[in-house]
């Protein structure tokens, strides 16, 4: 059943060089039985291939776009769907990820129960072909539905596989910070970033364990580090940009953060490697590096140098 008033959703999915994975992440997306949505892929492929792939959909669905953007960045390429699209309601997954059928149905939802919501995060699930195998792959699991609000409290939780906003949100505080997030200068947490700063905007953000889809992003055991080390760098450019415009919240949250994790690697060391010190340590070279980048104090953005 679709909610009393039909909200008009625009789906983004953010790609690069990844040909192999994008048509099940559209065909997913487009398999969506809600009445009135429009997918737009943003790509910053350095080959034609994933272009290939997606215009050959195009030509049986017309509510899908294609835009190519020479100039990598999650975040820029976050920003241009944004400002692409139309819809009420924006909806973003990845180009690895295959989205249940009733994805956008279930966001439109949740919003329309819960007007004064701007910001939503659902799960993010291992495939059930995955269930035996070893690979690593990264998942959020959100056990109920919760709030996070100034009035319902608030800690950083979610994942850029499967969020959505309200346009308004942007409206009001602005986009993506583009030096964060993959394929930027400060590698990841661009979407933690906007959480936080949708916080401090009196927004509430939704966790909701009925948006859901399922994550293909395999890491084997080698490339895990790696991926925690990106990981620690954007949380710690993430949190210092909010401690250096005096935000003594931010402080806590990124001590509190830190010291979780400190305890987590002085019990796992010994059985688990150094994963996890690799990501502290990134975290206090994120602080280092960005460092070096302005702020800009007001809009809590940083700038390019």
């Amino acid at each position: 059943m679709y909610p009393t008033r039909t909200m008009h959703v625009s789906a983004v999915i953010c790609t690069r060089n990844r040909p192999d994975l994008i048509g099940a992440a559209v065909d997913s997306v487009l398999a969506n039985t809600y009445p009135t949505f429009d997918l737009i892929v943003v790509d910053q492929s350095d080959n034609e291939r994933t272009g290939v792939v997606v215009r050959a959909i195009m030509a049986a669905h017309a509510n899908l776009r294609y835009v190519h953007t020479a100039t990598p960045g999650l975040s820029r390429a976050y920003n241009i769907g944004i400002r692409e699209s139309t819809g009420e309601v924006l909806a973003f997954t990845d180009d690895d990820c295959v989205a249940a059928p009733d994805w956008i149905e279930s966001i439109a939802h949740a919003f329309t129960a819960e007007p004064e919501a701007d910001m939503l995060y659902g799960q993010v699930c291992r495939p059930a072909s995955f269930a035996n195998r070893p690979d690593l792959i990264p998942c959020l699991a959100i056990p109920e539905p919760r709030k996070y609000s100034r009035r319902d409290g608030f800690k950083i939780y979610g994942m850029g596989a499967n969020f959505a906003a309200r346009r308004r949100l942007f409206t009001r505080i602005g986009m993506f910070d583009e030096m964060l997030g993959g394929g930027g200068p400060l590698k990841s947490s661009q979407d933690f970033d906007l959480q936080y700063r949708a916080y401090l905007g009196g927004a509430t953000v939704l966790m909701s364990p009925y948006v859901n889809v399922d994550h293909y992003g395999v890491r084997n055991a080698q490339q895990w580090p790696s991926t925690l080390r990106a990981y620690g760098f954007g949380d710690g450019a993430f949190y210092f940009k909010h401690v250096r415009c005096g935000d003594l919240f931010a402080l806590r949250l990124m001590l509190t953060r830190f010291g979780r994790v400190a305890l987590s690697e002085l019990y796992h060391r010994l059985r688990r490697g150094r994963a996890e010190l690799n990501y502290l340590r990134s975290c206090f070279e994120g602080i280092r590096v960005s460092s070096r980048y302005p702020v800009d104090r007001r809009n809590r953005l940083y700038r390019a140098i």
